[in-house]
């Protein structure tokens, strides 16, 4: 079939030439703008990143220079003195006394002479003295240096604190250290803000992040107080990493970088500066925040253009549906028909008188489908003649092979019905139960091929008859095999007398080899058997009958099928379906005259009383 390239439907065609013409221009206006003010933010941003660090980092520099200056100025006053006993005098320790009340962040000032015992002030409630003569034990200058600034380190009331210490020198040479023990509190929370917060809160809320680190990237202010105490290097982050590697060369610096915390990716951007405290003393002032919390205003904007640009595609897709539908109409007709006819309905006709071009091949349409309509009614006909005489067919076979035993005549049919009503409470498809029909009406087709001396004989069959009468399943399996239309007939003819407990035949399959169209046989033969009169058992009433054939559920059938036969019963769709064929022998009065069939023969009950006669035997068709 010759292949037709894709049509676009005009309603497409308006609809996509609209958008086109009026949200590409609106889409692209906004995206280029929202660019810009991205572009312009985030240099805003830049700009306010770097000044905040590089006021930290003055806030600093002023604090270590105003402690510096103190120390110094002590200790040039003490060797302006140019004597010794100065150090432990009462005036020194007015002194010192009069810089502790007027530094609120001053812990303690302590004149540590070489030779002597030190002479120190302090607040008690802040700083113990054993903390000040270990701290300024420990700051004492040794060298030539002037000004010594110590590493920030953790006091035993917990208080963070430096020290800045200044030599004494009489006569070049040093007598004693001067040492300001100074709280970093009020400086911390001045850097990184007042209210200590957790790590993952920083992270999640999208806030700026100032911290604090020494030459090793350690913290030293942060705004969670537990990264501080737990001295934890902060190396993994790249801006970290850039300050350790340009701090003496660059003193402040923009770092977009990436970051991963808690296995999150965040896109950053962050600055640092570089803090100069003394002789080989360098902190790095950090600031740093997610990127999309940064241009949030950015983001904002172009949802906005997007919601406007949806509203506009809205309008496009209404305006240009109903302009176009009014243009498409005849042909959504003539397409709607064709469909209809595509799905069987041959009834449906076009009327179209609005547009000459498409009112003419409308009518075109219509004799058309006239004419298909016209061949397909012949087709259903010759079809439902096709099937009549096929069902025809089959029923007359059935009923010839029950025609050669008198007492069975009937039974394919019975069994048929049975089979339908059974299949119906199973809730089996109309098609399924179709075919379970004609196939429990050709079940025993193979009998067409045993011998009537057999099939007729008035008493029962030997071992070797009974085996011969065994093998009507397979001689109607080779029989009907030969011909497609009969294959899915196949089961029910071939394996009705198969067992759910494998000891059936001709194959001894068991429970789930056993398809369910042959189990429905399976029970509906057997109760057609017994309700009927056989050659070796009267009729059993509709009640003893179900009983008898639940015994063996589990062993012979199916349980789902014999709970849907029973239901079928209560409904009255199935009845004792008896049948008695009476004839006169000429030997007495007339008696039943029933042959036997190829059933298995299963004794149930008591034998009569008062006589000798063996249990009546149920036949099991």
């Amino acid at each position: 079939m010759p292949s037709f390239p894709r049509k676009i439907s005009l309603v497409y065609f308006v609809i996509l030439t609209l958008l086109l013409v009026g949200m590409v221009p609106l889409v692209l206006t906004g995206w280029i703008m929202s660019n810009k003010s991205a572009n312009e933010l985030r240099a805003v941003e830049n700009r306010y990143q770097i000044q905040l660090v590089q006021e930290k980092a003055r806030q600093i520099e002023m604090f270590g220079k105003s402690y510096g200056d103190l120390v110094t100025s002590i200790s040039m006053a003490l060797e302006l003195s140019n004597d010794p006993k100065i150090l432990s005098s009462e005036q020194t320790e007015k002194k010192l006394g009069t810089s502790l009340q007027t530094n609120p962040t001053l812990l303690a000032l302590c004149v540590k002479p070489l030779q002597a015992e030190s002479l120190s002030v302090r607040r008690s409630e802040s700083i113990s003295n054993e903390d000040v003569q270990a701290v300024s034990l420990d700051a004492m200058v040794t060298g030539n240096q002037s000004l010594q600034i110590g590493n920030p380190r953790t006091l035993s009331t917990g208080e963070l604190a430096m020290t800045f210490s200044s030599p004494v020198r009489i006569n070049e040479q040093t007598i004693a250290t001067v040492v300001a023990i100074v709280s970093l509190k009020d400086i911390g929370r001045n850097i990184v803000g007042m209210n200590p917060t957790n790590e993952d809160n920083l992270w999640n809320s999208g806030l700026p992040i100032i911290f604090v680190i020494n030459q090793d990237g350690k913290p030293i202010f942060h705004p969670d107080p537990t990264l501080v105490a737990e001295d934890r290097p902060l190396n993994d982050l790249k801006i970290v990493q850039e300050w350790q590697e340009s701090n003496r060369q660059v003193q402040s610096a923009l770092v977009p970088f990436e970051a991963v915390y808690n296995g999150k990716s965040h896109s950053m951007i962050g600055a640092y500066s570089t803090v100069s405290f003394g002789r080989g003393m360098n902190f790095g002032v950090i600031t740093m925040q997610d990127e999309r919390t940064a241009l949030a205003s950015v983001a904002e904007m172009r949802v906005q253009v997007w919601m406007i640009s949806l509203a506009f595609a809205c309008f496009a897709l209404i305006a240009g549906f109903v302009g176009t539908r009014f243009l498409t109409s005849p042909v959504l007709k003539l397409v709607t028909a064709a469909r209809k006819i595509a799905g069987g309905d041959f009834s449906s006709r076009v009327e179209s008188k609005n547009i000459t071009e498409i009112g003419t091949l409308g009518e075109t349409f219509n004799v058309m489908t006239d004419k298909i309509e016209d061949q397909i009614a012949n087709l259903a006909k010759a079809a439902a003649e096709n099937r009549e005489l096929f069902e025809g067919t089959v029923k007359a076979l059935a009923a010839a092979i029950d025609g050669k035993d008198k007492y069975t005549r009937g039974h394919s049919e019975r069994v048929s019905r049975i089979s339908v009503a059974i299949g119906k409470r199973m809730h089996m498809p109309e098609p399924e139960v179709e075919t379970l029909r004609m196939s429990a009406l050709l079940h025993d087709v193979g009998k067409i091929a045993i011998d009537d001396a057999i099939l007729k004989k008035p008493a029962a069959l030997t071992d070797e008859e009974f085996a011969i009468m065994k093998t009507h399943p397979q001689r109607g399996y080779k029989i009907m095999s030969q011909i497609p239309a009969m294959k899915e007939f196949l089961p029910g003819m071939y394996m009705h007398h198969e067992m759910v407990n494998g000891k059936g035949y001709p194959q001894g399959l068991t429970d789930e080899e056993i398809p369910l169209q042959a189990k429905i046989v399976s029970v509906a033969d057997t109760f057609d058997a017994m309700t009927i009169d056989r050659p070796y058992q009267k009729a059993l009433p509709l009640d003893k009958a179900l009983e008898v054939i639940s015994g063996f559920i589990g062993s012979r059938y199916d349980g789902q099928v014999v709970a849907a036969l029973i239901e079928a019963c209560k409904l009255g769709e199935v009845a004792n379906g008896v049948v008695r064929q009476r004839v006169q022998t000429g030997r007495g009065p007339e008696r039943m005259l029933d042959e036997p069939d190829d059933s298995d023969i299963l004794e149930i009950g008591p034998p009569p009383a008062n006589t000798n006669t063996t249990p009546a035997p149920i036949l099991f068709s």
